[in-house]
């Protein structure tokens, strides 16, 4: 699993030229999608990445020759580092939430 952020999400001050005043088009879903849109992909791929050793681990119970143990093993690790990754991302969006939500105005 591979996750990286366009240039629109990142923050301004790390951010590169805008494609537009570069001489590049940019998507319009692009700029639409932003950090929600990253999010959306970054949790469809863990979804897959955890569907994929799902698959693979009942195909090895079936005794399939075509799958390795070690290939299964493989797959069920990438999907618990992405399960743990996304987990922290959670913990850490409610945590500013609550960050926010407690702060005097």
């Amino acid at each position: 699993m591979e996750l990286r952020l366009s240039p629109t999400t990142m923050p301004t001050a790390v951010r590169p030229a805008s494609p537009s005043k570069i001489g590049v088009s940019q998507s319009p879903t692009a700029s639409v999608n932003g950090f929600s849109g990253a999010l959306k992909s970054a949790l469809g791929a863990v979804d897959q990445a955890q569907n994929h050793a799902v698959k693979l681990q009942h195909e090895v119970q079936m005794e399939n020759p075509k799958v390795s143990l070690e290939e299964t093993m493989v797959a069920i690790q990438k999907a618990q580092i992405g399960f743990q990754a996304t987990l922290h991302v959670r913990n850490r969006m409610v945590q500013a939430y609550t960050d926010i939500m407690n702060m005097q105005v």
